[in-house]
């Protein structure tokens, strides 16, 4: 078990997830919204660097218990440039050891341990659940498929590269709603059993943006994300 808290060297083929920037919290969220402020740069830090120090370990045990192999290593970076907005997503290196990144910008704007936790849960369950190549398979499928039928149509060969990115698009979302509310599930489960409290964790969907139910969203409703987060809980008490 290893944390590198260090910028991320970019250039890592990324999860499909990402943290949306904070912004008007929707009216419909049936969730208290958490209210205290902003911390400062200090504080974020030892919050995160606390978080990290219970829920790595949690979040390793299970891995090894889903999975049984060693791709359970977890490198938690946090990527200082600060330029960057509030967003956390997983990722792997050339050796297929995970990788679960920060921003600066998502630590400071967690209110509590419990918001960084549930967070760092979420992405280490995209790993557990193999989301990443889940989602290459199916977009590399789609593109394979969007070619087949410009081909199959006749279309001018110059646009059949065009049919193959959208294809490779539609098919890297088809099922992304499912693995975020999936991650949603089993990162509840990850932080709770490091002890902390999910339900309280999940308030930061209160505070960013909704993104609604749109055709090929990348992002469920944040009301069906806390639905999931509860549910879970109550699964677990």
């Amino acid at each position: 078990m290893r944390s590198g808290l260090a910028i991320l060297a970019m250039g890592f083929i990324l999860a499909g997830c990402e943290v949306v920037p904070s912004g008007p919290a929707s009216t419909t969220q049936p969730i208290a919204t958490a209210t205290a402020p902003l911390r400062s740069a200090a504080a974020a830090e030892q919050s995160f660097n606390r978080m990290v120090a219970r829920m790595e370990p949690v979040a390793e045990r299970i891995c090894a218990e889903r999975l049984g192999n060693s791709k359970c290593d977890f490198r938690i970076s946090v990527d200082t440039r600060a330029n960057q907005p509030a967003n956390a997503f997983q990722t792997v290196d050339g050796n297929g050891r995970p990788i679960l990144v920060f921003t600066t910008a998502l630590i400071r704007e967690a209110r509590n341990d419990d918001e960084l936790a549930f967070i760092l849960g979420h992405e280490a369950a995209h790993h557990i659940s193999g989301h990443l190549s889940r989602t290459r398979d199916s977009a590399v499928a789609g593109a394979v498929l969007g070619g087949l039928l410009a081909t199959l149509a006749g279309i001018d060969p110059s646009a059949i590269g065009t049919a193959q990115d959208l294809g490779a698009t539609v098919g890297a979302r088809r099922f992304s709603k499912d693995f975020e509310l999936e991650a949603d599930r089993l990162g509840t489960i990850i932080a709770f059993r490091a002890g902390y409290d999910p339900v309280r964790g999940a308030a930061y969907f209160g505070r960013i943006p909704d993104p609604g139910n749109r055709f090929l969203g990348t992002h469920p409703p944040n009301a069906d994300r806390i639905d999931a987060v509860r549910r879970t809980m109550a699964g677990l008490r």
